[in-house]
């Protein structure tokens, strides 16, 4: 069974975020073919084009984490129906300077889980559309917008429903799929 390496992106920058349990909760339920690395973007300055021909440190390690990568999961939160900002922050940063695009091509999931009804559905189009910009080879299928009430995932990724385990884990196996087809079409190193 090939190893795939997946970078993944907790989009809130909360100790306490729920979408960082959330990531812990995929990672134990993902096949044993995904090794998972996170993505951090909290200490990304702002982007401007001004840097684009000289990339700071942590903007140019993001980008290289990325190209380590085999695929990309962003695991995050909705904030004002929309994408939060220090995840646009990072994907404008990585999908920069114009030609250096890190997402072209590259398989990407996102998921993300809420208290409210809609879960992070909203946030998620605008993620997507953002993404499908990028170039970069979306999962469309399943969507996941977790409706997350206290206790359903644990600290530590423990998730205490079985239903809810199980379509997480029906999730992370269709991720690990698209990523086997994506990369058969248009192979990484």
């Amino acid at each position: 069974m090939s190893q795939y390496r997946v970078g993944y992106f907790v989009g809130s920058l909360s100790s306490t975020s729920l979408n960082r349990a959330l990531s812990r909760a995929l990672i134990r339920l993902a096949p044993e073919s995904l090794e998972f690395t996170e993505l951090p973007i909290g200490n990304l300055p702002l982007y401007s084009p001004d840097f684009d021909s000289a990339y700071p440190p942590e903007p140019q390690a993001l980008k290289n984490a990325i190209a380590s990568s085999h695929a990309v999961l962003f695991v995050s939160p909705e904030y004002n129906r929309s994408i939060p900002g220090a995840l646009k922050n990072a994907i404008d940063w990585a999908s920069r300077p114009w030609g250096q695009n890190s997402f072209d091509h590259v398989p990407a999931a996102v998921i993300g889980a809420s208290p409210g009804q809609i879960g992070t559905a909203v946030g998620q189009q605008s993620l997507r559309s953002v993404l499908s910009f990028c170039n970069a080879r979306q999962m469309t299928a399943p969507e996941a917008y977790i409706t997350a009430p206290p206790g359903l995932i644990q600290d530590d990724g423990e998730v205490t429903s079985e239903s809810t385990a199980a379509f997480l884990k029906d999730f992370m196996q269709e991720f690990a799929d698209h990523v086997a087809r994506v990369l058969t079409v248009l192979p990484r190193s």
